[in-house]
């Protein structure tokens, strides 16, 4: 039994349908990549991680399961140095375990998929901080692939910088997550991992914050 499953299973009916009336139907995956660059036609993308939510009564929104992948640049992708230089990222590193595209993104849309079926949602809606940035890598990436089933709404986004900037007047994400009291490495930074996990607890703890404010 995979973590999806044991989260339905021990939160029951009730869980689902906290997450399935929240947002129309949709059930927010928080997302970050890393690329080499900024043109999401022609640079690669390297690091993708997702993050699944959860809702109870107790906990409100919380992360419950993240799933990533470094990635092999696709053939004929652009590198620009300079973004190679602020990740960190040694693309062609032996110890990468890099995958292709297809089956990078085939291992981070099964848990999606499986959690918007478990829960009744009619498909994921990505939750990024300047989500635009994050969208448009993952379409580029699924248009090369191929891909028929791509569980993230098309267009429509959830964006922490905006609604950081609202809540916080911070719309960098390191000045966001120390507004709202949430641990922050620098070290760390600039990992999809690392800096999905953070983004995930900045919306939940954002969302949480507004429905406490209007049961």
């Amino acid at each position: 039994m995979n973590e999806n499953e044991q989260i339905i299973t021990d939160e029951g009916e009730e869980t689902v349908n906290l997450i399935n009336t929240r947002f129309r139907g949709f059930l927010p995956v928080v997302v970050d990549v890393e690329t080499a660059g900024f043109n999401a036609e022609t640079d690669a993308l390297l690091e993708i991680a997702a993050v699944l939510l959860s809702c109870d009564k107790e906990k409100g929104w919380h992360p419950v399961q993240t799933v990533s992948s470094h990635v092999i640049p696709f053939e004929g992708a652009n590198l620009e140095q300079a973004a190679l230089d602020f990740t960190g990222i040694d693309p062609y590193h032996p110890l990468r375990l890099a995958m292709k595209e297809p089956e990078a993104l085939g291992k981070i849309f099964k848990p999606i998929r499986k959690m918007v079926s478990d829960t009744g949602c009619t498909r994921a809606i990505m939750v990024g901080h300047n989500s635009a940035f994050d969208i448009a890598f993952l379409k580029a990436a699924v248009e090369r692939c191929g891909i028929k089933r791509n569980p993230f709404h098309s267009f429509s986004t959830f964006d922490t910088a905006t609604m950081a900037g609202l809540i916080y007047g911070q719309t960098v994400l390191a000045r966001a997550i120390q507004a709202a009291e949430i641990d922050w490495d620098e070290n760390e930074a600039h990992s999809a991992i690392y800096d999905a996990e953070k983004t995930a607890d900045l919306f939940c703890t954002m969302v949480n914050k507004w429905d406490s404010l209007n049961r």
